[in-house]
């Protein structure tokens, strides 16, 4: 090929390869300094893409595992607070009904400890009834067994807390709707349906409260997991913005000496008509 020719330029290609190449160099720069990001597309790195959007989908999950932990942290929360103030009810039932054991009560007294023993004995249905989140209960049986079950992995599997039934004649207030302290003889039954029913609630109370801990303790793994999981993927696809500052200063640099030199080479036409005057 001749050096000297005006068909071809070969320098001025040369030039504009290599200027072509520093800004496809330098479009990528930019691409990674405005989205922070050096795989931003499965065009920039197909398999980093491809396990990074995995990974994505895998704290996506687990977002939705910490929201099924968080509902059942509040459902057992609302349920202990229930639960404690059944149990304080109870200590007052037993007051009353201790008071009513004295034969020697007059027959007005007697009435008025009964008819205070059933309000507070029907409260205990009020507070069970209302002890709902999100249409939870665990203590008035409406769950049977099942209790609460709550996403504790994204494949699927379950943390369980058992309901516990803390209606009145049920298993564990043994107090029935119809007990009452009319007597004494009846005050001294009902004393001992309060006993028992104050320890059996004391009971339910901690098994509620392991259940709340176990729940609070894995959102906390699951949130740490969470974050692990993102620190991952930011390894994998997120860029250096210190290095890609030092690599965009210097592509700009190669940049103008590329149009320099194509404006140079583009001179070389000119140059031959020199040898014609």
């Amino acid at each position: 090929m001749a050096l000297n020719s005006v068909n071809t330029n070969s320098g001025a290609l040369v030039a504009l390869q290599n200027l072509q190449s520093t800004n496809s160099e330098l479009a990528t720069v930019q691409s990674r300094i405005n989205t922070g990001k050096k795989v931003n597309s499965a065009k920039d790195n197909g398999a980093v893409w491809a396990i990074a959007q995995g990974q994505r989908s895998e704290v996506n999950a687990l977002g939705a595992v910490k929201d099924s932990l968080a509902r059942g942290s509040s459902a057992v929360d609302v349920s202990i607070a229930a639960g404690e103030s059944v149990s304080d009810l109870l200590l007052q039932l037993k007051e009353k009904a201790l008071s009513a054991t004295d034969k020697s009560l007059t027959t007005a007294a007697r009435t008025a400890l009964n008819e205070d023993f059933k309000a507070i004995r029907d409260q205990i249905t009020t507070v069970v009834t209302n002890a709902k989140f999100n249409g939870v209960n665990l203590l008035d049986n409406s769950t049977g067994t099942g209790g609460y079950k709550a996403l504790s992995n994204t494949a699927g599997s379950t943390i369980k807390v058992a309901g516990e039934n803390l209606s009145l004649g049920g298993t564990n207030v043994t107090v029935a709707t119809t007990t009452t302290i009319g007597t004494s003889t009846l005050a001294t039954t009902a004393l001992g349906l309060v006993n028992a029913s104050i320890d059996k609630v004391s009971a339910s109370l901690a098994r509620l409260g392991t259940g709340a801990k176990a729940l609070d303790t894995h959102s906390t793994f699951v949130g740490k997991l969470s974050d692990a999981l993102e620190n991952g993927i930011g390894n994998l696809v997120d860029a250096d913005l210190a290095k890609e500052s030092a690599r965009l200063q210097s592509l700009q640099t190669k940049q103008q000496l590329g149009v320099q030199a194509l404006s140079i080479a583009n001179q070389s036409s000119s140059i031959l008509l020199g040898l014609f005057r």
